[in-house]
């Protein structure tokens, strides 16, 4: 039981370790580069004028000014996209990184059981969750599944504590909006 303990806490720390070293990755790749600074500061500055451009628009308001808006909600989602293409680089190098490090890890904790769990995954989840473990305990854990639920509980804050500030967003057919961090599907 002990060395499952010590296993664990292994995992958390790599963990720990990897979501750090992503974001370190893509604050050298992506955050500290002029290009993202200036479309990030175009793209809050194009939501703030957007936003006060839709809080004065009234429901009689002219075709003009609905095709200003627009224009302007097509310019944002231009440099949003041009943003993501700069985060695009960040993602492809923490792809790599990852990619050796977890076939590294894999073979280091191969059928091993790391951790027990105090529910039953649900049937879909248990491939994950039993990976390359012997035996019908379905509450074992394996190494990957408790480094995912680590590393995306770990990587926001890891995000946070960077300071990495997101940039607002333009959501079709809705107001811009601060998602927050960027997900694993978005790019960072």
């Amino acid at each position: 039981m002990s060395t499952m303990f010590a296993d664990t806490l292994l995992i958390v720390f790599i963990s720990v370790c990897t979501a750090l070293l992503a974001e370190g990755i893509t604050w050298v790749l992506v955050y500290r580069t002029d290009k993202y600074k200036r479309l990030k500061a175009e793209v809050e500055k194009q939501s703030k004028k957007l936003e006060k451009k839709k809080e004065t628009i009234t429901e009689s308001a002219g075709r003009q000014q609905k095709k200003k808006i627009e224009r302007q909600e097509e310019k944002l989602k231009n440099n949003n996209r041009d943003l993501s293409m700069v985060r695009m680089k960040s993602m492809f190098a923490i792809g790599f990184c990852f990619t050796a490090l977890m076939g590294m890890f894999n073979s280091i904790f191969d059928g091993r059981v790391v951790a027990k769990l105090p529910f039953t995954p649900l049937s879909y989840i248990q491939g994950l969750s039993h990976r390359n473990l012997l035996g019908d305990d379905t509450t074992d854990c394996s190494f990957i599944f408790l480094y995912i639920l680590c590393t995306m509980s770990i990587r926001q804050d890891a995000y946070h504590s960077m300071a990495c500030q997101a940039v607002p967003c333009l959501h079709l057919g809705s107001e811009p909006a601060n998602p927050g961090p960027p997900k694993w599907n978005v790019g960072t």
